[in-house]
């Protein structure tokens, strides 16, 4: 961005005022002056301030934005605040748009404006754009659309010192700095089966975008550590294991039978059914011996949720219901006495406007529910992890609760009334894992189905279609191995990930594991043909990143530059709107514009005059590839 073309552009504009106005008083010229002044120092620093982020931002649309934003100052200094309103176009016409006009006009006639309708705004907006290398051409077009083609050399040496400084330098820049992402939460001595895939898999997806978006996240695995059922469990444990501290996880085994022989019991024998609630007093009560029991069943679940997220590569850090037990009391006395909980029906609730149904936050026996543990929780993380941004994944079932608690905690002044402010919070919803039947997903005789037996059956499918082709002839047993794994586990996260998160999707193995249209499949071997394509080469992709030159000479070219390009873009989007699926079509489209230039004769790569150029090009897709899977969780192949 050009400081001298602006000062310029500023003089110019004060000429054009002193030959068109009568010579105003001299105080008055002294204002006026002072005024441009100001303004032209404000529009410096601005112009300033644009090119030191450009460095560091990737967003092209966010670019241009700033450059938009410059002359929309000049086209109409006397208006406050007007935030460019800049989109990527794929029309004709151009790359981006800007789609100011229409909007000022609306605000500016009446009030003495020199212009002349919409398109007039449209080229003032043109004429006073700075100068860039990023901009080719601009035009106007209908009601004063401002039309930006970008400059294919800005495009071609973008993409290069992206493959030379690394992709994060695409990373964008969100306003937070640390955020909160709950996930998974499983329940303790309960297996994770797939209703828990979906909240897992999103709620890593949605943690990778924000890290990559250099955001602090803390990954929260708020499991279900502490309620009624553990009276229950601890109760049967003593009965089965007198002495409980050597029953170990293989003495135990199968944790869910455990849990559901317990819950038999429970329900079945009155005498254990007191003890189990006695021994729920105890445990909360802070007694030594059944503390100690609850310790052991959780550490014995916690080891069967690690070997499910290891197979799914997802980190947590666990703070469970039980973590902010000790903060309850303070939290619902602060509610109390800011007059927001009411007693009801033996009951402390609290009552929200337009909602039938108070928030329980203690229930007529004294105890603490899920509301109690939110509040404090929430309460923490603002307060005590300074998170900017909590983002809750749960099913779209506990809507309702959110939207309360949620209400609760702006009515406390916790959280700003608007939900474009920060700090905020958010629910992630996300509908239900069907069958092929259209019913909720569960084996044949009714049960959920344990996530672990789903990786695995996607992984052993995965591994006969590779047997299939003869890889098994041709690769390594681990090679077979660390593919099927890739691509078997690949394939569940991308079918649940391609879809709009609040719509139910229908698993289906068969589909996942095609090699055709949108799947994990059909990208992993797109990217496995890039790299072998560049391996075909013999030549040096590192040496040609730092001594070859990049030329987006042909249209297929640069429709795919220009793909890659709007990469940054599309991962704000995706973390704005918390949409993973976004990011998924992008993946897609990028394999479909690489496949229509790779296919075309006239970019032929290998051997050709641009062969350098084109690799280059192959590299920078098979890099931006690489970035979208590992933000969506999913492991890359090099070979197929």
């Amino acid at each position: 961005m050009c400081r001298q073309h602006l000062l310029r552009l500023f003089t110019s504009i004060t000429l054009i005022f002193a030959s068109r106005r009568p010579s105003p008083p001299p105080t008055d010229l002294l204002r006026l002056t002072s005024r441009r002044l100001v303004w032209a120092t404000k529009a410096q620093s601005l112009a300033t301030m644009a090119t030191e982020q450009d460095e560091c931002i990737g967003s092209v649309k966010g670019q241009i934005a700033k450059l938009f934003e410059v002359s929309l100052k000049v086209t109409v200094p006397n208006e406050q605040d007007v935030e460019p309103l800049v989109a990527a176009c794929s029309g004709k016409f151009g790359d981006y748009q800007c789609n100011n006009a229409m909007g000022l006009w609306s605000k500016i006639k009446g009030k003495g404006a020199q212009f002349r309708g919409p398109p007039a705004v449209g080229e003032a907006i043109k004429n006073n754009l700075p100068t860039s290398e990023m901009i080719e051409s601009c035009s106007v077009a209908g009601p004063g659309f401002v039309n930006v083609v970008l400059s294919k050399d800005w495009m071609a040496k973008s993409i290069q010192k992206m493959l030379v400084e690394g992709i994060d330098k695409w990373a964008p820049l969100p306003p937070v700095k640390t955020a909160v992402v709950d996930f998974s939460s499983p329940n303790i001595a309960k297996e994770m089966h797939v209703g828990h895939l979906r909240s897992t898999i999103i709620g890593d997806t949605l943690a990778r975008m924000l890290e990559f978006s250099k955001v602090k996240v803390l990954r929260r695995n708020h499991v279900g550590d502490w309620g009624t059922q553990f009276g229950m469990l601890i109760e049967f444990l003593f009965e089965k294991f007198p002495n409980f501290e050597d029953a170990t996880e293989t003495a135990i085994g199968d944790l869910q039978a455990f849990y559901k022989a317990s819950k038999q019991r429970f329900d079945a024998d009155p005498a254990f059914k007191e003890r189990a609630q006695q021994a729920v007093v105890r445990l909360q009560g802070g007694e030594d011996k059944y503390r100690r029991a609850w310790a052991q069943i959780c550490e014995i679940s916690r080891n069967e949720f690690h070997k499910v997220y290891q197979r799914l590569g997802v980190h947590l850090e666990e703070k469970g219901e039980s973590f902010y037990n000790p903060y309850i009391p303070g939290v619902i006395e602060t509610l109390t006495k800011q007059g927001l909980v009411e007693e009801s029906q033996g009951a402390r609730v609290i009552f929200i406007e337009g909602i039938n149904i108070p928030l329980i936050v203690v229930k007529s026996d004294g105890g603490f529910n899920y509301a109690s543990t939110d509040l404090a929780a929430l309460w923490y993380r603002l307060n005590e992890e300074k998170a900017e941004w909590i983002i809750y994944v749960t099913d779209v079932g506990q809507q309702q609760h959110f939207d309360m608690f949620f209400k609760v905690a702006k009515r406390a002044g916790w959280l700003p009334h608007g939900d474009s402010s920060y700090p905020k919070a958010s629910h992630v919803g996300f509908g239900l894992v069907l069958g092929e039947d259209g019913k909720r997903f569960r084996t044949r005789n009714t049960e959920v189905v344990r996530l672990v037996d789903l990786l695995d059956e996607a992984k052993s499918r995965s591994k006969a279609a590779l047997i299939e082709r003869g890889k098994g002839e041709e690769w390594t047993e681990e090679e077979i191995e660390s593919t099927a794994e890739a691509v078997g586990y690949g394939a569940v996260k991308y079918a649940d990930l391609k879809n709009n998160r609040l719509t139910n999707y229908t698993f289906n193995f068969d589909q996942m594991l095609n090699d055709k249209g949108n799947t994990a499949v059909y990208l992993l071997y797109a990217h496995a043909r890039i790299c072998s394509i560049i391996r075909r080469s013999g030549k040096d992709i590192e040496e040609l990143k730092n001594k070859g030159t990049l030329v987006l000479g042909h249209k297929d070219e640069r429709d795919l530059g220009l793909h890659l390009l709007q990469f940054a873009e599309v991962v704000e989007e995706a973390c704005n709107n918390l949409l993973p699926n976004v990011l998924c079509d992008y993946l897609y489209n990028l394999s479909e514009i690489f496949s229509k230039f790779y296919s075309n004769p006239e970019c032929k790569v290998i051997g050709s005059d641009m062969e350098t150029s084109r690799l280059l090009l192959c590299e920078a897709t098979a890099v931006v590839m690489r970035k979208c899977f590992n933000l969506l969780g999913i492991t890359p192949i090099y070979k197929i």
